[in-house]
């Protein structure tokens, strides 16, 4: 199993959520979490991240190092991938 780590960034975005949002997006980390790569997207930037889960019409920005994920982003798709 890898190790989840939010960074500062992530956490504010997830205070900011809805709290049926926030048990859909927790359910989607832990279940993807299992087999990363497998559920992940690559992104053809790496400004924001390397790679994204969706979870609805929510995305979570995540870089893998090793056994540990670090998740950098998490919002709506409309807004995510703005700078």
């Amino acid at each position: 199993m890898y190790k989840i780590v939010y960074s500062k960034n992530a956490l504010k975005d997830v205070k900011k959520l809805d709290s049926i949002i926030k048990k859909k997006i927790g359910k989607t980390i832990l279940r993807y979490s299992k087999n990363p790569l497998h559920y992940a997207t690559k992104l053809t930037s790496s400004e924001i991240g390397m790679y994204r889960w969706r979870a609805g019409n929510y995305r979570i920005i995540f870089d893998l190092k090793g056994k540990r994920i670090d998740v950098l982003k998490i919002g709506h798709r409309r807004d995510i991938y703005k700078k």
